[in-house]
């Protein structure tokens, strides 16, 4: 098997970064990744937002994810394990992800309050 791309710290850009979060799924997907407590396999997100996303395209997300610098994935058997490249982020571009994970946090509860007065 051939390993997997990971960029290096220096060669990450913001629009690279913002590129990739622009998807509301892979800003969901980063989002949940760099708040859980351990590395994270791309069937922890079948279900994103109510909704099913397949397995093709998830690979494609988390590749994106991974090219833009923002994960590191490993492989374990035949799960791919998931961390943020968060410390590694913040020394790079400070305070650019933690603005970007809570604009995102924000409009996700916007958007829940406004089906919950739907529904």
């Amino acid at each position: 098997m051939r390993p997997l791309f990971h960029p290096s710290i220096d060669d990450l850009t913001v629009e690279g970064i913002l590129h990739a979060l622009s998807d509301p799924v892979r800003a969901h997907i980063f989002a949940e990744i760099a708040g859980a407590e351990r590395s994270q396999t791309c069937s922890a997100f079948l279900e994103v937002s109510d909704r099913t996303v397949p397995k093709s395209t998830l690979s494609q997300h988390f590749k994106v994810l991974r090219d833009a610098g923002l994960i590191r994935s490993e492989r374990q058997g035949v799960e791919m394990h998931n961390t943020p490249r968060c410390d590694e982020l913040e020394r790079r571009f400070p305070g650019l992800l933690k603005a970007i994970i809570d604009a995102h946090k924000r409009q996700t509860e916007r958007q829940r309050t406004r089906r919950r007065r739907r529904a």
